[in-house]
């Protein structure tokens, strides 16, 4: 069986990978009993068909993938055991390359995560994402959803 640590970050690695994958649904699905918060938008998405729509309208897809790689680093975890509860901290980095797009950094930041152990098993209640740095998201989202920082 994995250490709690291991088993908290296969989760937010999955996420990630899932993301890459363009499988939104799969997303999604990782916010069953959870919010996702952002710090450019005061809206709160709570479960699985809140947060798929938010990525469905938002996220770019090219035959179904969003030619991305997320990169997430310097993970620190905080487990509770007592608790069943768990809080993490890592940095992300998001890479786009399309045909009228070289290889690039489209967005980094932070995610500030909130987790729970069900039986053996940890999932979000809480994702904050802390977005620090932008760059061209024009082929990367929908719809305008972040800010350059001035």
């Amino acid at each position: 069986m994995a250490s709690d640590h291991d088993a908290i970050t296969t989760l937010i690695y999955t996420y990630a990978d899932r993301m890459d994958a363009g499988d939104l649904d799969g997303v999604a699905q990782l916010f069953a009993d959870a919010t996702l918060r952002s710090n450019q938008r005061a809206e709160v998405r709570r479960g699985t068909e809140a947060v798929l729509k938010t990525f469905r309208s938002s996220v770019a897809l090219y035959d179904g993938v969003p030619c991305t790689k997320h990169v997430t680093t310097n993970v620190i975890i905080d487990v509770d055991a007592q608790r069943h509860a768990a809080t993490a901290r890592s940095y992300f980095t998001v890479l786009q390359a399309r045909p009228e797009l070289p290889l690039q950094i489209v967005i980094a930041g932070r995610y500030h995560d909130q987790l729970a152990r069900t039986g053996n098993t940890w999932h979000f209640s809480d994702r904050m994402i802390y977005i620090d740095l932008v760059g061209d998201l024009r082929f990367h989202l929908k719809q305008p959803m972040v800010e350059r920082a001035r």
